[in-house]
């Protein structure tokens, strides 16, 4: 029960806070927004480890490759996240952002010398096949619509935010924990964030309506910390591999809700593209030995 239940709530929470960032696009500009909400999150973060009495002192070279990981996916990435949502449907969006899985595959392929296995090549291969379905209309345009801009603005956020990932998983191996990791990721990717928005000419502002807080408030307190909090305790209780399916079901989450509140439209090209996009990601955690098990009992029945 209590492993039913550290699934469901990281894939109910992740899979609604792309509809929340909808809900939060109002006079506050993206990025400024970007930059309260992970503010409020390292604060939260860090007002917990103080009570834990977990360590905060780390060396100089540590901070670095936190910044470089916190610059990549709690600044540049979801910076692209909440521009994307201006473009397209929350849903459409974190099916884009679910190709971060295949980005992880190419940039441990680039940076970490790490061999790509052929579940994770063809599952890549098929993951952007889908993607390509979904938005067919768009790239055989070849026009600039607000489909295709919305598209590349999602695909360079989910590669930013992997090559956060990669970053984070060095600095696991370097001995820093990932709860103070991401104390400090998001301190410098909300910093980055608040400079980028301030350099570029814009103003201090700040929207108290309720329709605009309580996004924010759910996007920090559930999406940044509670849904972290319990996938990391999932991945205490069962391990990565099997944890990592909750990253196939947040997508799915995603476009029920916009289908509900944002009236996508499923076409069939969508409704094909999403399928095959869902499979990619499923080649790639699952395991090599548990797909040839699968393949073996599917030969059984037949």
């Amino acid at each position: 029960m209590l492993n039913f239940f550290l699934y469901a709530s990281p894939a109910l929470i992740w899979g609604s806070t792309w509809l929340a960032i909808k809900f939060q696009l109002s006079q506050v500009p993206p990025i400024l927004s970007v930059g309260y909400r992970f503010c409020l999150a390292a604060s939260i973060l860090c007002i917990y480890c103080l009570l834990t009495k977990k360590k905060l002192v780390f060396s100089l070279r540590d901070h670095a490759f936190m910044a470089i990981q916190g610059f990549s996916l709690f600044g540049l990435g979801y910076c692209m996240s909440y521009l994307a949502i201006s473009y397209l449907t929350s849903g459409l969006v974190a099916v884009a952002f679910s190709t971060m899985l295949m980005w992880n595959i190419l940039n441990l392929r680039l940076f970490m010398g790490q061999t790509v296995a052929w579940r994770a090549f063809w599952g890549g291969i098929l993951g952007l096949s889908g993607i390509c379905l979904v938005f067919w209309h768009e790239l055989a345009s070849l026009t600039a619509t607000r489909g295709l801009i919305g598209l590349i603005i999602a695909l360079t956020g989910a590669y930013l935010a992997s090559v956060g990932n990669i970053v984070s998983a060095r600095n696991a191996r370097a001995g820093v924990p990932v709860t103070q990791a991401n104390v400090f990721g998001m301190a410098y990717g909300s910093l980055l964030t608040l400079a980028i928005h301030f350099v570029s000419g814009g103003h201090l502002v700040m929207d108290w309506s309720v329709s605009y807080l309580a996004p924010m408030l759910y996007l920090t307190i559930f999406g940044s910390v509670v849904a972290f909090g319990c996938y990391m305790l999932l991945i205490g209780r069962i391990g990565a591999e099997y944890a990592g399916y909750v990253t196939l079901l947040a997508p799915i989450i995603a476009l029920l809700l916009s289908t509900i509140f944002e009236g996508f439209s499923w076409t069939a090209n969508a409704a094909v593209g999403v399928a095959v996009v869902l499979i990619g990601n499923l080649f790639i955690l699952t395991p090599g030995p548990t797909l040839i098990r699968i393949y073996r009992r599917l030969q059984s029945w037949q």
